[in-house]
């Protein structure tokens, strides 16, 4: 057969119409390209009549050489097409791509030879060029290659022919080079393109870290390559990624981050432009300087400060700069006798920093000008003198009748940088009279069995003119439990009434116009013992008046006992009698005790040594404050006694200008607070007296008040942990209750609470507070009641008759236990006090707080029993408590859904059904409230009438509606007709 047809096939193929561009992916890499050659191949023919190459153009009308064979009318053909030496460069694997077209025999007319449709691919390695040498049995088959389509004659007139395109592998190749053979054993084949190729993992930038062409093993594992960093930049963690064999980059790890003053931009760490600065190495961008700063050069890590501006060297490069503050503003002196307050306001310009702190340097000056020197060591300053974070501080100790000039310098962080003059602020002031120094000399003059005389010298630095002198003695064994206070107008002084045989300690302090002076150190003396004899008459004198004494003693331990118990407070003794009985001396019950009355003291400032510790001011550091009490700062701070570890504790102050009646009245409730100690009441330190400020100083509760707190905590409690709070308080109330004190003024804001959610109760002034407290918790009543309380929180007897008792604390605490379980809420929310005296008189209660478990709120309706003597001893709800928590089963009852229980937590049997199965019921229930009768008659007959009535029907009958619940509870009659009885 001619050829000639098949030419024309090749001539058609030029116009196959699915041929698509060559785009090779950018990891192949072309060993060899037939497309690329522009001229001839020059590849080897065997025998010449085989494979024929010839010219055409692709489907873009680019020339290409392509090859063809058709020899089907001959038999046994064996044609060979050997292309040229192909180096294999670094590559293990080879990829042969062919493109070609084949046609199907059955198309071809006349055949007769042995017409194939496949055709063979062989290859040989070498180390070099063979030249035109070629060896058939050396050649290896990859593979015999079959056509996907094969095209027919039809095909060639609709030119609509296809090309098959083939790829094979070979490898792995470990020779320098190689041929590849096409082998024809007889078919109609026109290859249009052959292609070499292998794959590699080209270059690239991951994470700042530059990964080198990589041409992967023949082996099926990934190989690691290590990376490395672009310029400017260094390894965090060594960067490293792993090539495939189909050469792909997989699993990036580690990083390069930027030097200071580069960024990551485009994949590379590019400079910082002008302006801007980076401080740290990493991939963050470069930051613009902060405020008051700049920088002129690429490349910078910090900006420089302008003038008059300054960085401290703790500051990070983020931080504007800053510069020295104002003097401090408006310096206020309060003189009290050698001592004195200074105040003042804070600077109008801080610098820019919050770290402003304060020194106070003292001069003691004269009158000539310019003449001053400074304080020599014995003043004092409290909390210090250097360092102040507060805007108060008080120096002790200072001479009398003496100038001092108190420079208050303002310093941050940048004043020591600063080139500019101290800013301080200036205040000169004169010490009053001081107070006399300590008696130093004391002289025992005369000793008996049950006397002492002594005398003293004057003190060496009187200051004054001395009014009296107060003489303070006790058993040494005593240990200062019990003591006894004479006072004297002279120097001398006779102690009677001793035990015989018996040492004493002692203490003088002289007293003028300023004040007391420090008491002198303790002096020891002993009365003679009891070893001689005295005569018959002597003895029967002194047996009277031991006998007398007795029954004296034993009358008035009969009366205190009497007279105690029906008023209540203790007798003092007679106040023309200079000697006072303190501590032992109380005539307590052995074995009980009980709580005492600061106020029934002669001296109420004795109670406070009595019942608190005297902490020495230098032992206390305050922090910062915290809040503002009725007589001045609250604060929080350290205490630090010594062989012991220090403790954050709260300080209340009293504020300067007080009177001795605040003073009092602000000691008096460390009076009441040092006479408890149990975990539920807040623990009294100790209080400052002799220095100023005058303090109290207690435990400090790190979650503050439990009302504010349960409000920032809405619903983020157990019911348990809620009942677990609520046990404490009762277990402290039961404390104070057994004690014999009423607190008066129980509510969640006076209750304190710690890390661990232990509740303490606190605030012991409602003494004061019911007299000055501008809370509108606590409200003015008219005459008939007196004073000021806390509505919401007090028993009806106790607004109505001021019958304050531990009944009345039992209603507090129901009001307690409803705003702990409705999280803080307001108790009888917006309505009025006037609102809720006249509905809690009428028999209103509090309806259960949201999801209350109905045995709580069972608890607080007990609690709010009208009769007192119906209400439950604290001892009781403890006991209560107590058995919910054992079984919390009983708390997932809830007063929402069921019936109100009857009295079962107090096995009472007076208790109401608050459930209504009728209009009847509903009104019996609603009872004290001046309705029932309003409603006979005029239709509202059913539970479906009244629940549509709107409030201007309830006016029209005469019926007011008291708070909003009320209102809520009327609705919820809508429910009884589809559910049944309803809770109230």
């Amino acid at each position: 057969m001619d050829c000639k047809p098949f030419i024309l096939f090749l001539f058609l193929c030029l116009f196959i119409r699915s041929a698509k561009l060559d785009i090779h992916p950018t990891n192949e890499v072309n060993l060899l390209d037939s497309k690329a050659s522009q001229g001839e191949l020059g590849w080897i023919s065997y025998p010449s009549h085989g494979w024929e190459e010839i010219s055409g153009v692709d489907e873009n009308y680019t020339p290409i050489r392509t090859f063809q064979v058709c020899n089907v009318m001959e038999y046994s053909q064996n044609n060979w097409l050997r292309t040229n030496w192909i180096p294999r460069n670094s590559a293990q694997k080879i990829y042969v791509e062919l493109k070609f077209t084949l046609r199907d025999c059955n198309s071809i007319p006349m055949v007769l030879g042995t017409c194939k449709e496949t055709f063979n691919l062989h290859y040989l390695e070498s180390d070099e060029d063979h030249g035109s040498k070629f060896r058939e049995h050396q050649f290896s088959k990859i593979d015999t290659i079959a056509a996907d389509e094969s095209f027919t004659q039809t095909d060639l007139g609709d030119r609509i022919l296809k090309l098959n395109t083939e790829v094979r592998e070979v490898g792995p190749v470990t020779r320098k080079g190689f041929y590849l053979a096409f082998q024809d054993v007889g078919a109609c084949v026109a290859l249009v393109s052959v292609r070499v190729y292998f794959k590699k993992c080209p270059f690239t930038v991951r994470n700042l870290a530059m990964f080198p062409d990589t041409v992967p093993t023949d082996s099926q594992s990934l190989v690691e390559v290590r990376g490395s960093c672009v310029n400017n930049s260094q390894e965090e963690d060594p960067p490293k990624m792993y090539c495939s064999t189909d050469g792909e980059w997989l699993v990036p790890i580690g990083k390069c981050l930027c030097d200071i003053g580069f960024e990551e931009r485009e994949r590379a760490c590019q400079v910082c432009r002008p302006g801007f600065y980076k401080a740290s190495s990493g991939n963050l961008k470069c930051s613009k300087c902060p405020p008051h700063s700049y920088t002129h050069q690429e490349g910078s890590v910090h900006c420089s400060c302008e003038k008059n501006y300054f960085r401290h060297e703790g500051d990070p490069a983020s931080m504007a700069c800053t510069r020295p503050p104002s003097a401090p503003r408006n310096v206020i002196s309060v003189i009290n006798e050698t001592s004195v307050i200074l105040d003042w306001s804070w600077p109008e310009d801080s610098g820019g920093r919050r770290d402003v702190t304060f020194n106070v340097v003292c001069k003691r000056c004269w009158p000539e000008p310019r003449l001053c020197e400074p304080c020599r060591g014995t003043v004092r300053f409290l909390p210090r003198a250097a360092g102040l974070h507060n805007t108060t501080v008080t120096v002790a100790d200072l001479l009398a009748h003496t100038n001092y000039t108190f420079e208050i310098e303002s310093q941050n962080g940048v004043s020591l940088l600063a080139a500019a003059h101290r800013q301080y602020a200036a205040v000169t002031i004169t010490t009053n009279q001081a107070a006399p120094s300590p008696v130093t000399v004391i002289r025992k003059d005369k000793t008996s069995r049950n006397s002492i005389s002594l005398s003293w010298l004057e003190p060496e630095r009187p200051n004054g003119i001395i009014l009296d002198y107060e003489v303070k003695y006790y058993e040494k064994q005593e240990q200062e439990t019990s003591y006894t206070i004479l006072r004297s107008k002279g120097t001398n002084v006779t102690l009677n009434g001793l035990k015989p045989d018996t040492i004493y300690l002692l203490q003088i302090r002289a007293r003028t116009a300023a004040g007391y002076g420090s008491s002198s150190r303790k002096f020891e003396f002993e009365t003679s013992p009891d070893s001689f004899s005295i005569s018959s008459e002597s003895s029967q004198v002194i047996l009277i008046a031991i006998s007398s004494a007795v029954a004296i003693i034993l009358l008035s331990v009969v009366l205190y006992i009497v007279i105690s118990r029906l008023c209540g407070y203790r007798k003092s003794k007679h106040p023309d009698e200079k000697r006072l009985q303190y501590g032992n001396g109380q005539l307590r019950l052995p074995g009980i005790r009980t709580y005492i009355d600061p106020h029934t003291y002669e001296d109420p400032c004795q109670a406070v040594h009595e019942f608190a510790k005297e902490l020495d001011a230098s032992c206390i550091a305050i922090d910062k404050v915290v809040g503002a009490g009725e007589f001045g700062e609250v604060c929080s701070g350290r205490l630090k006694l010594p062989s012991k570890k220090e403790m954050c504790v709260a300080i209340k102050t009293l504020k300067t200008g007080y009177t001795e009646k605040q003073r009092r009245d602000f000691l008096s409730e460390a009076s009441i607070m040092g006479q408890f100690d149990h975990p539920n009441i807040i623990r009294l330190e100790g209080v400052v007296t002799r220095s100023k400020p005058v303090m109290i100083v207690t435990e400090y509760m790190e979650n503050g008040s439990l009302d504010s707190f349960l409000r920032k905590h809405d619903a983020q409690f157990t019911v348990i942990q809620l009942v677990g709070m609520l046990r404490g308080i009762a277990s402290g109330m039961k404390y104070l209750s057994d004690m014999g004190y009423v607190h008066r003024d129980l509510a969640a804001r006076n209750i304190l609470v710690n890390s661990n959610l232990v509740c303490k109760v606190s605030d012991f002034g409602l003494s004061r507070v019911l007299e000055d407290d501008p809370e509108a918790a606590y409200t003015t009543r008219v005459s008939k009641y007196g004073g000021k309380i806390p509505i919401r929180w007090t028993a009806p007897e106790a607004i109505a008759y001021r019958k304050f008792t531990s009944a009345s604390d039992a209603w507090s605490y129901g009001i307690v236990l409803w705003e702990v379980m409705s999280y803080g809420e307001r108790p009888y929310w917006e309505m009025s006090n006037q609102d809720v005296i006249k509905a809690v008189d009428e028999g209103y209660r509090l309806p259960p707080p949201m999801d209350c478990p109905a045995a709580l709120y069972q608890l607080m309706l007990d609690c709010w029993q009208k009769d007192r003597n119906n209400r439950p001893k604290f001892e009781q709800i403890v006991s209560i408590l107590d058995k919910l928590i054992r079984n919390p089963g009983s708390l997932k009852i809830t007063a929402n859904t069921t019936s109100r229980p009857a009295n079962l937590l107090l096995d009472r049997n007076n208790a109401a059904d608050v459930s209504f199965h009728t209009m009847g019921d509903w009104l019996d229930s609603a009872q004290t409230l001046p309705c029932k009768e309003a409603f006979s008659g005029v239709g509202y007959s059913s539970c479906d009438t009244l629940a549509k009535a709107s409030t201007e029907d309830f006016k029209k009958v005469g019926v007011t509606i008291v708070g909003p619940k009320i209102v809520s509870s009327i609705q919820a009659l809508e429910a009884h007709t589809k559910n049944g009885p309803v809770p109230v």
